[in-house]
């Protein structure tokens, strides 16, 4: 039987705290900016993609969700997949008894487990998916840091989703972007009470994608310029310190500060750029009712190009935050219990009493002082923790069938 060359693994979503916006160059996707970001578990949230190369194929094919896409049109996928096969093909000349790979066409199927382009980082994880499947296919002896830079060029914040924990996109200064590549600062066992709840406010394509948004911020913001100078170099040295000593109150403010300032240079566009909506700006408000209510920060949000907020939370803490916001935002009666709140951390007994209870009295009253939103203004919350990195799954977990096609394909 003859063999079959074939990876299948998940990637994470990564969630900036520092916020990337803006290249110094847009061909090879090398940021204005330092970033630093905390890796969700991909228990929750994940891309899986499997790769399989073949003799047989005639040409490369994408299936993305099960539907086909053509990957000559994404000019970022075939740069990856090129780069890849160069590293490939640099092996196979080394070793003359190498299968040759990096000359077989490629299927390629990849499905998330949550709405895509819906500021959920999507292309984040994807990528992050599609070149640690090439990196496993073709059993490439690069590092994660190096195969970052892979990543990056199919997505900017792709390359920090090679890493699980707390990773930092160091922006370089190389004209050939070498030096632009991710670092892992910390894994996930450094900070394990860290916990982050999603709030779905639209799972709908953004209608300004980020590429197209940052470029002209860069063109036209004043107050970008003065960020890139002057802010972030101090934000993320300031961020390191305070996730090295687990400080959550300074974790928080810098988090909640850098999302403002980012949608502030957003606005600061010319034409100016919207990405939240009026329940993302409700949620903000309502998070820091919720620290004054307790008498300390233990809440932070964050937003990246779109209205979906996510609010960053140690364990103690987070169920005093579920209970208010899934009181305060009704599900909506055509969405089961468990597909609005999952429920994965036990906070309630089951997912059908979420929003039917407060515990803390402070926490309660204000929930009765902010009333109820209509139901259906937060769609989905998925509560999740900080994760690992990119995950090499058995072949009994492919997304092709025997012969190389999609097991879940649509038309």
């Amino acid at each position: 039987m003859a063999s079959i060359y074939e990876a299948t693994v998940t990637a994470p979503v990564n969630i900036a705290v520092i916020k990337y916006w803006g290249k110094r160059d847009s061909a090879l996707i090398l940021p204005t900016n330092s970033s630093l970001s905390v890796t969700l578990s991909q228990d929750h949230l994940s891309t899986r993609t499997t790769i399989r190369a073949s003799k047989d194929f005639s040409g490369d094919r994408l299936w993305l969700n099960g539907v086909e896409e053509d990957v000559s049109a994404s000019k970022r996928l075939t740069n990856c997949i090129t780069t890849a096969r160069k590293l490939r093909k640099d092996m196979e000349q080394q070793n003359a008894d190498a299968v040759p790979l990096s000359t077989w066409g490629l299927h390629i199927c990849s499905e998330n487990n949550f709405p895509t382009a819906a500021g959920l980082a999507s292309s984040a994880s994807g990528y992050a998916a599609l070149v640690s499947a090439l990196g496993a296919l073709f059993e490439l002896p690069q590092t994660p840091s190096e195969l970052s830079r892979v990543a990056r060029v199919g997505s900017g914040s792709a390359c920090r989703s090679m890493f699980g924990g707390f990773v930092a996109w160091q922006a370089g200064v190389s004209a050939d972007g070498a030096d632009s590549l991710a670092v892992q600062i910390a894994d996930r066992q450094h900070w394990p009470e860290l916990q982050a709840l999603i709030l779905v406010v639209s799972d709908q394509k953004k209608a300004i994608s980020s590429t197209a948004g940052m470029q002209t911020t860069v063109e036209t913001s004043r107050l970008f310029a003065e960020r890139v100078k002057a802010v972030v170099p101090q934000r993320m040295v300031a961020m390191q310190n305070a996730i090295a000593a687990r400080d959550f109150a300074a974790f928080a403010e810098i988090t909640m500060r850098d999302s403002n300032q980012f949608h502030a240079v957003c606005l600061d566009t010319f034409p100016p750029i919207s990405y939240m909506n009026d329940t993302s700006r409700a949620i903000v408000g309502l998070v820091h009712a919720f620290n004054s209510a307790v008498g300390r920060v233990a809440a932070a949000y964050t937003y990246d190009a779109g209205p979906n907020a996510v609010i960053y939370a140690l364990k103690d803490d987070m169920r005093d935050i579920v209970e208010l916001f899934t009181s305060c935002f009704p599900r909506p009666e055509t969405v089961p219990s468990e597909a609005f709140y999952a429920n994965s951390f036990g906070v309630f007994e089951s997912p059908d009493d979420a929003g039917t209870r407060i515990s803390k009295p402070e926490v309660a009253e204000l929930a009765q002082t902010v009333g109820k939103f209509s139901a259906g203004s937060v769609r989905r919350i998925i509560h999740t923790e900080v994760g690992d990195s990119p995950r090499v799954l058995p072949a009994s977990e492919s997304l092709l069938n025997a012969a190389g096609m999609p097991k879940h394909a649509r038309e």
